[in-house]
């Protein structure tokens, strides 16, 4: 999983409550176990006519987002099933965070274990940054996560609470194997010493 630190990048504003995880990615699309090739079909009913035209008036249709790295958003976003394809698709696409009032709870933790930085920040800021998001190109926001800040293009500062622990992933680029994996010495001595002590258990 890659890192996540600081992360500068235009913010497309999708001012929608309750946006679940059907909406993100359709469920037509989850037959595939693999975490690429869903960003083309992220938000699939609201970007595509049934014929597979683009919706000019989608945000992500529009040509200032579509690189858009940061995704602000209304409450309840994720909501839905649980299905772990909602965050891949946003990152392949290439949104690496999700600003919003509030998340659904299997959304909010699936994001952390992809490298997608979830924020929670109080309404009245979300319409600050919604302001800030409508500015097409121009709307650059810098997420620093060591700091817990959102930084707007006129330089306005948002800061905001995330769990340590899963802070430290994200920074680190830790995802639950990874966990494991840093404790590679120890479960080596742990087996090391089972197969001596218990030499039955792997004959």
């Amino acid at each position: 999983m890659d890192k996540f630190t600081t992360l500068s990048g235009v913010a497309a504003p999708l001012p929608m409550i309750n946006v679940d995880t059907d909406m993100i990615i359709p469920k037509q699309f989850l037959k595939t176990i693999k975490r690429t090739g869903l960003g083309k079909h992220l938000f699939d009913e609201m970007r595509y006519t049934a014929d597979g035209r683009e919706i000019d008036g989608f945000v992500l249709n529009k040509p200032a987002y579509r690189q858009a790295k940061i995704l602000v958003a209304g409450a309840n976003f994720g909501c839905g099933s649980s299905r772990e394809h909602a965050p891949w698709a946003l990152l392949d696409f290439g949104i690496r965070c999700v600003i919003a009032p509030s998340f659904a709870d299997i959304f909010y933790n699936n994001c952390f274990k992809n490298g997608i930085l979830p924020i929670a920040v109080p309404q009245e800021q979300i319409e600050l940054l919604l302001d800030d998001a409508a500015r097409g190109a121009n709307a650059v926001l810098t997420v620093d996560l060591q700091q817990q800040t959102i930084t707007g293009p006129d330089g306005g500062l948002i800061r905001f609470e995330v769990d340590p622990f899963r802070k430290h992933c994200l920074l680190n680029g830790l995802d639950d194997i990874g966990l494991t994996l840093e404790q590679a010495t120890a479960i080596d001595s742990f087996e090391a010493g089972r197969r001596l002590s218990q030499p039955w258990l792997t004959a």
